[in-house]
This record gives structure tokens, sequence and C-alpha cells, in this order.
């Protein structure tokens, strides 16, 4: 039998059409967690897919989940009721193709099912973490080690993924020049991830105000880089550059900061069309990619390292009513590095719309 629970949903792309509806979640299914979400992170792709949501179209965002099995169907054997564990961005995949089977459902031939604002195979549309349980399909639920707190762990669903994958991916490791490209929301933790890895980490900013938190966080130098002047100190001196930034870029000073066979990598969306000249490529070999999250496997991963290597997001807890300031604040560019929502605050508002 269907159940329905409260959840922050939001009507077309007005930040202020957010509201506490009912939002109806599936029957278990025998290999299904039901989990009670204790937290949920916010994420700027959440706001993204609500700023070009349709006029009457509702959406719970949501895809930083942390929580506590509920329930668990009778073919579930790795997870039990009080287990802490965590969703992120998809739940569903169709386990066949070749990129399922080597673990990137990401990259699902049939299309991989997201976590919220997306059509599962049979249909529903899903909703996010904005809510207070949530139905999962097992294979898709991650657990959290003890030695992390929920709230802290939730940014890690996504912004941890995001930048430990293309990390590993290019393995980077000890005696690896690395360059973190903003220190913001993802750059912190890349700069963690890095610098847990072994490598020697440069952040490239734009404040001398995160200096000394850069350094905190692992990095072994900051630098802030306007001149040709300034570029030319570190032309051919990082293996990997990782661009956490949205700003438009030179990509032509950059791309000559890198070494033979560099990569510079994106995980953030830069929001106008980056011009480089080819000659910058050809010079070292270099390239320039992009990363996309990461698999079930690798996300697990990604959690067990950061509760091994104490690496920690860094957070402000919100309310759920604060959610529609709080995209405001992000836009503005005014969160100290990520926003997490104490999911239990939902519970004693009052249902808004039906």
């Amino acid at each position: 039998m269907t159940t329905k629970v409260k959840g922050y949903k939001v009507e077309g792309n007005q930040f202020s059409n957010f509201g506490v509806s009912l939002v109806e979640r599936r029957a278990l299914r025998d290999d299904d967690v039901e989990i009670d979400i204790k937290y949920c992170g916010i994420c700027h792709s959440d706001i993204m897919i609500v700023q070009i949501n349709q006029p009457g179209k509702g959406v719970v965002p949501g895809h930083e989940i942390t929580g506590v099995v509920k329930s668990v169907g009778k073919a579930v054997t790795n997870f039990k009721v009080g287990d802490h564990v965590g969703v992120g961005c998809f739940v569903n995949s169709c386990s066949n193709c070749e990129y399922c089977k080597r673990g990137d459902e990401q990259f699902c031939d049939k299309g991989v099912v997201v976590v919220f604002n997306s059509k599962d195979y049979d249909g529903a549309i899903t909703y996010g973490g904005y809510t207070q349980t949530i139905i999962v399909k097992d294979k898709f639920v991650l657990h959290i080690p003890d030695s992390l707190d929920l709230a802290v762990a939730s940014p890690l669903l996504c912004a941890g993924i995001t930048t430990y994958s293309p990390l590993k991916r290019y393995n980077i490791g000890k005696g690896s020049r690395v360059a973190i490209m903003g220190l913001g929301g993802l750059g912190h933790l890349g700069v963690q991830f890095a610098h847990a890895m072994g490598a020697e980490v440069t952040v490239l900013g734009h404040s001398e105000s995160k200096k000394e938190e850069a350094k905190k966080l692992g990095a072994d130098c900051y630098e802030i880089l306007k001149t040709d002047e300034d570029f030319k100190k570190y032309y051919r001196t990082f293996d990997f550059i990782l661009n956490c930034a949205t700003a438009n870029l030179n990509l032509d000073n950059h791309l000559r900061l890198l070494k033979p066979n560099g990569v510079l990598c994106f995980v953030s969306i830069v929001p106008e069309e980056q011009r480089f000249s080819e000659l910058n490529l050809f010079g070292n070999q270099a390239s320039i990619t992009v990363s996309n999250v990461g698999g079930i496997g690798i996300t697990q991963e990604m959690l067990n390292f950061s509760a091994e290597k104490g690496i920690k997001p860094m957070i402000e807890m919100i309310k759920v009513k604060d959610i529609p300031e709080a995209y405001q604040k992000i836009i503005d560019c005014k969160v100290h590095y990520r926003y997490v929502i104490d999911m239990s605050s939902i519970d004693d508002m009052p249902v808004e719309k039906d």
C-alpha cells in the first residue's frame, strides 16, 4: 500500500512557491529500503532544476540524502532497521548494459533514474530528499560509516563524489601536483581529497580571505593568478587541475599551467561558452575533460575513504522553511560552503498544498 508523507514541493520556477505538500511513496517492494530522512544537502543543481521547471509542475528536490533505515523488503540482506544510510543522485538503472555492469550507472543505456524530477521505469515520477521518508531499491542505498555524522555526510553524496571520482580516475596520489580552482562547496572537498591521496595541492583562488582556510583544509599553497606574469610562474607545474569554479576562465592561460599529458577537468557548470586555442593543447599534449558524479561502487568507496581520512564537508544547518532564502544565498554566493537541511523541521509544519 502506498503512503503519503510531507514533502517540501515547489510549483513552477519561483522560490516563493515552495510549500509543504503530501507526497506519495510507493509500497515497499521485496528489494526496497525505506529510509527515515534526517538530513538533506542543498546542491546548486537542485536550484538549476527549479529554475527551469515548468509552471504548474510540482518538484520536490534533494539528492544528498542521509537517514536511518525504517524498514526493509524481505529480499534485502545488506541493510537492517537502524542502519545509517545515504541516497545520492540516482535510484534506478537497468543493471544490464555495459555501463551498469562496470559500475557506471550514471551512464546507463536505458537512462538512469534520477532521485527527483525523473520518471522511473514503472512510470512513476520521483520525489527527492526534501521529504520525511524515501523508498529506494537496495542497490542504490549507501552505507554511512558510523564515524561520519549524518548531517556532515550529506554533501558527500553529490559534492563529495563529484570531486573524488576524477581524482581517482586520473590516479592522483603521492608525487602528483594538483591545482584546485575555486574554494567553495566543491573545491573545499577537492582540496581535502587530493591532500588525503598524497598529492601536493595548490588552490587557485581569487580572494586573500580564503588563504588561511585553504591551508587548514590541506592546501600546500594558495595563489591568486591575475596577470600574465602571475601565470608564467606556474607554467608546466600541474599534473591535474580540478576546476570547481563557475566563473568564466582564460582557458589558454590555465592550459599552459599543465605539465605534458596534464589534464584540466571541469566539475562545475560554467554558464558561458569557453574558448581556447588548440595550440595550447598540442604544446603539452594536454587534455580538457569533465566528470559526471560516479557510480554506486565508487560512491561507497568515497564514503569509506572520507571516514578513514577524516574528510568533512563544512556545513551550515538550516530548517525546511529556510530553503527559499538559502537558494537565493547560494545564487548570490553568500553560503559558507554547503547548506544542509534538518528534515525533522518539516514534521510540525502544516500541509499547505494538495
